[in-house]
């Protein structure tokens, strides 16, 4: 639970929910990351680098430039975050049948 923990405390800051959608496109350099969040380029190093700690983005170094980054999803992470989701939703998909049947016994 403390990886979904981490997931979720990641996810909930609109830039890095942001950071997640331009990434699902394919992967990306910090700074087009940063300008088509419209954030600066220190502020996006900071939400990477708890992105990173959640273990939601990779990045990769590149050969040809020894400063060159370029950040792309992990998809086990979200693998993990949409089975918890899954069991919520069975958990209330459950519920909310048992209610409907006990509300039409009722009529």
């Amino acid at each position: 639970m403390n990886d979904l923990d981490e997931t979720f405390a990641a996810l909930a800051d609109p830039t890095r929910r942001r950071v997640i959608e331009l990434l699902r496109a394919g992967p990306h350099r910090s700074s087009e990351l940063a300008a088509r969040a419209g954030t600066t380029r220190p502020a996006m190093g900071r939400h990477l680098k708890v992105l990173r700690a959640s273990g939601l983005v990779h990045v990769e170094m590149l050969a040809d430039d020894a400063r060159g980054r370029v950040y792309s999803l992990r998809a086990e992470e979200f693998v993990a975050l949409q089975a918890w989701l899954d069991q919520v939703h069975a958990f209330w998909s459950e519920q909310l049948g048992h209610f409907k049947a006990h509300a039409e016994k009722r009529r």
